[in-house]
């Protein structure tokens, strides 16, 4: 009984306990360290001359450490300090000459980081300048390389959580996502403005019309998981279909606050959050900020002046074809009832057809293989302004099939004046990118942008699925001028194959205007007739005299038009104008979806409708956003993207000072990066954190000089390991110049503080596992230095009609196209490269603020015996030989290739013998596989 009564009490302890944790007791204040604004703190000042301070980062770093009675350890060895250097800017290591030019630099120009006299009592300090002009000289040359931007674009692309693939259950590829990563290196290496690289890829089509970046930096929006089933095969009307579009707009609000600001906005979704000052609609008023978006391939032009021509002659097509109809409205009105009444009746003639079902259409020759190529092609006779494409699709019983019978699962419409499609290609339509959704029976209309052609081809690159072969299958082609006639009707058709079987199938089906609802019946054309007859009569000279005039102008632009080079795509944030089951919103200008707060997040159970804003948790930052009334959905995001930038926004600043630190150092000022919240941890040196912020802020938002900053910081150039530091402070390093009670002070120091939380030495930190590929492809003499394109694959693909299969055993390892830099590796999501996620890779599925550190036996048994090391390490060897020299030769600049220093004696006689005994490459394998190759001190 006493047990049970102890049982009851524990349970509604604990209820009520759950209860309490319910309520946000600190969640509506703003009083939280991230949260307030940003004021620069004064450098700490320090009477001990003995302290190595060569800038502000220095002085509180040491401040810290004096209030624990603590040291800074010793500058690290030169040999050290390049190859940290290296590989935390250029993520690659230095060579053998490099490394020794390098250290004689040094020897020449060194000034010891510790000076032989002690302070005196009431001396004032003064700030000295540590670092020799070498290492200086050093850190300008590798922040000046394009590998940098190579480096440090991974870096984020970790915590934008970018991937090649969609994710989800399908995981199809995503072709053009690789021109924002080639994005974010150009502006890494270009050191461009922070403020400006946060607009640019919020809202850089808005705020940088026209250029290059303000296109391809919207990958941002469009980096994460995207869910092609929720999407293109369910419609937005249905409920799953408004749960994927729900989840989709939470991936971009939860990447884009969590990216610059560092706090989980998520957490909002279904109520108030529990810890941070984020009301549940503030949340949602972010969703309104991208209700228009979609994910979708975007089409621009690389060279800015063709963007910009491009859109002014659109803009001309728009004004002119606005004009055009305005003409054609008059002329309706004075047609009067008439006209009205003949509408009305090709109205109900058309729909009367609808029922219909095409029984005759064009069928390709079979295929046994999906994605050999079919087409067909129709001769209008002459060049035509085509104002857009219908393709009908077929129907058939086979197989049980029926509706949209042999419709490709991917295809592409072209048109030009040249017979074979050589020169001056025009693209209608480009569904070659993802599978497209059988439409049944559905017409599918394409929009042209004012081209001007004579033939028009559609292009089956993946052909539909029948039995056990696959077909290309269509029952009516339709193309219409800018007057609203077919001119396809009868028109010439060719094929490289077809099967003739009349009157089923045969090439002349294919334009007969046989089709459901096709305007093919006698009724229909003596009403068309009338139609026109009148339309005639009611026109004046000088209504017919503008009519034509348009009708050249708009013939004009298309010819210009025409002439453009095919554009580039980039997969980004958008407003989707596709057909089918996805299309977004609003076709002109996109007009964003109504976003309303869900109670408990559910769509089913929408609440108040809310406008688009940022939250409310800034002090002097409001995040109600001043829009006028009727305004795009692009003035929202650019809203947004100067809420973010702003001087004004700690979080932002800080949040960015923070990750930099963190790659430097192995641990950030707040070790949770993503989180700045109540949930997230303390700075460990606040004031130092906002010192950087706002000399960050206010240099412009520049990274180069933020690395600068903190690289030639005393703090980052000390010793790492405690070996190290007894070695760089013992009596035979620097004579009588250190106590033996200033030893034991440095050597306590992994006693006070064995995290080194108060960062007393440098850290020791494992490579990552891109930097251990590319410094194994480096050393081995594969590396190829090619920059930007699509990524490579290291991976073969298998059934990729249905959930592609990313077999990575079956690839090569050999194979040079796949010996580039690691951050133009194709990332698949749902199938990651094993090599690489057993060395901790970031898992692009989800945003990485920091990488695991792991050590296990898998990674030394991968790093021994993965086909890549191997094979690498044969070409190492190889490289060796053809250095000639005897085998210690080779072992000796083994050592100076892999790691960075000569060998010992010991280790030089162990490594020849092995050598000897089990070849040269498997002695590189051994070197691979050490810790000092895979870490960097």
């Amino acid at each position: 009984m006493l047990k049970r009564i102890a049982l009851s009490l524990t349970l509604a302890g604990i209820a009520s306990a759950a209860i309490a944790a319910e309520k946000p007791t600190k969640a509506s204040s703003t009083d939280w360290w991230s949260l307030k604004p940003l004021v620069r703190p004064a450098v700490p000042a320090t009477a001990n001359r003995r302290l190595p301070i060569a800038n502000p980062v220095d002085a509180f770093i040491c401040a810290k450490l004096a209030e624990k009675n603590l040291q800074p350890s010793p500058e690290a060895e030169p040999r050290v300090q390049i190859r940290r250097l290296y590989f935390d800017l250029l993520g690659l290591p230095p060579t053998p000459d490099e490394v020794e030019a390098f250290v004689r630099e040094c020897s020449l120009s060194h000034s010891p980081t510790f000076p032989p006299a002690p302070a005196r009592a009431g001396e004032q300090v003064r700030k000295r300048e540590s670092v020799t002009p070498a290492y200086a000289r050093l850190v300008d040359k590798l922040l000046a390389s394009p590998h940098y931007g190579e480096r440090w674009a991974r870096h984020w692309l970790d915590v934008v959580h970018y991937g090649d693939t969609h994710g989800y259950d399908k995981d199809k590829p995503r072709p053009n996502a690789w021109p924002y990563r080639d994005y974010v290196i150009r502006a890494f290496n270009e050191d461009r403005p922070y403020a400006r690289f946060i607009q640019e890829q919020v809202a850089g089509d808005i705020l940088f019309p026209g250029t290059r970046d303000g296109v391809e930096a919207l990958g941002f929006i469009a980096a994460g998981p995207w869910d092609f089933i929720g999407h293109a095969e369910v419609p937005e009307t249905k409920i799953d279909g408004k749960i994927a579009r729900h989840l989709d707009r939470d991936d971009m609000v939860a990447n884009t606050m969590q990216t610059f600001n560092s706090l989980t906005v998520g957490c909002a979704q279904c109520h108030d959050h529990k810890f941070d000052p984020i009301p549940q609609r503030d949340y949602y008023r972010l969703h309104a900020v991208f209700a228009a978006l979609d994910r979708a391939d975007k089409k621009y032009f690389a060279d800015a002046k063709l963007t910009q021509r491009f859109a002014e002659l659109e803009h001309q097509q728009r004004t002119l074809t606005a004009k055009r109809t305005a003409l054609e409205t008059k002329l309706k009105t004075a047609a009067g009832k008439e006209l009205e009444s003949l509408d009305q009746q090709i109205e109900a003639a058309s729909k009367a057809k609808g029922g219909l079902r095409p029984e005759y259409g064009y069928h390709s020759a079979i295929s046994p293989a999906q994605e050999a190529a079919k087409w067909v092609q129709v001769d209008l006779g002459r060049s035509v302004v085509i104002d857009r494409v219908v393709l009908r699709p077929c129907y058939d019983d086979f197989n049980k099939i029926g509706a949209g019978f042999g419709f490709p699962v991917r295809f592409k419409v072209e048109a030009g004046d040249d017979a074979q499609l050589k020169s001056g290609v025009m693209s209608i339509a480009d569904k070659t990118a993802a599978d497209v959704t059988n439409p049944g029976t559905a017409p599918q209309t394409f929009k042209s942008t004012g081209a001007t052609a004579r033939f028009l081809r559609i292009t089956a690159t993946k052909l539909a699925p029948r039995q056990n072969d696959f077909i290309f299958a269509l029952a009516e082609l339709q193309v219409f001028d800018t007057t609203g006639s077919n001119v396809a009707l009868k028109a010439a058709v060719t094929a490289p194959d077809s099967i003739e079987a009349a009157p089923r199938w045969r090439k002349t089906n294919l334009t007969d205007d046989i089709a459901p609802g096709a305007d093919n019946s006698g009724e229909l054309v003596e009403l068309r007739a009338k139609r026109d007859a009148l339309l005639a009569k009611a026109t004046d000279d000088k209504t017919r005299a503008e009519l034509a005039a348009l009708a050249k102008d708009l013939e004009q632009v298309a010819a210009e038009l025409k002439t453009f080079p095919k554009p580039d795509v980039v997969y980004a944030g958008t407003v989707h104008y596709g057909t089918g089951a996805f299309v977004g919103t609003g076709p002109a200008g996109g007009k964003p979806r109504v976003i309303q707060v869900l109670h408990r997040g559910d769509v089913k159970q929408p609440k108040d409708e809310v406008a688009a804003g940022a939250p409310g948790y800034l002090t002097g930052l409001p995040g109600e956003f001043a829009l006028p009334a009727g305004h795009s959905e692009g003035e929202r995001r650019a809203a947004l993207a100067k809420w973010l930038s702003s001087p004004d926004n700690p979080l932002t600043w800080r949040s960015l000072v923070n990750r930099v630190w963190q790659y430097h150092f192995g641990r950030g000022l707040v070790e949770t990066p993503n989180d700045f919240g109540r949930m997230g941890a303390l700075p460990t040196h606040p004031e130092l954190l906002d010192w950087l912020a706002v000399e960050f802020r206010d240099s412009g938002g520049s990274l180069k000089k933020l690395h600068k900053l903190i690289v030639t910081s005393a703090t980052y150039r000390q010793a790492s390991v405690a070996a190290d530091v007894r070695r760089l402070t013992s009596q035979s390093a620097i004579g009588s110049r250190q106590s033996a009670i200033e030893q034991s002070l440095l050597t306590s120091a992994a006693t006070l503080d064995s995290e080194n939380r108060l960062l007393w030495r440098q850290n020791r930190r494992k490579l990552d596992a891109e930097a251990v590929r590319d410094a194994t492809l480096f050393v081995a003499g594969k590396l190829d230095p090619k920059m930007g394109g699509p990524a490579f694959q290291d991976f073969i693909v298998e059934k990729p009609e249905h959930s592609p299969h990313y077999e990575y055993h079956l690839h090569d390892p050999d194979d040079p196209k796949s010996h580039r830099r690691s951050v133009y590796r194709f990332l698949v999501r749902s199938q990651t490269q094993p090599f690489m996620t057993t060395l901790d890779c970031a898992d692009p599925s989800m945003q990485v603020g920091k990488r695991n550190e792991s050590v296990s036996a898998l990674q030394a048994l991968a790093l021994l015996n993965n086909g890549l090391m191997v094979t690498m390490s044969k070409h190492f060897a190889a490289k060796l030989d053809a250095g000639g020299g005897d085998l210690n030769a080779k072992v000796d600049r083994a050592f100076r290739e892999a790691l960075a220093r000569a060998p010992s004696a010991e280790e030089k006689a162990n490594l020849t013998a092995y050598a000897r005994q089990h070849g040269l490459a498997n002695a590189c394998r051994v070197l691979f596989n050490l810790n000092e190759f895979a870490f960097v001190d």
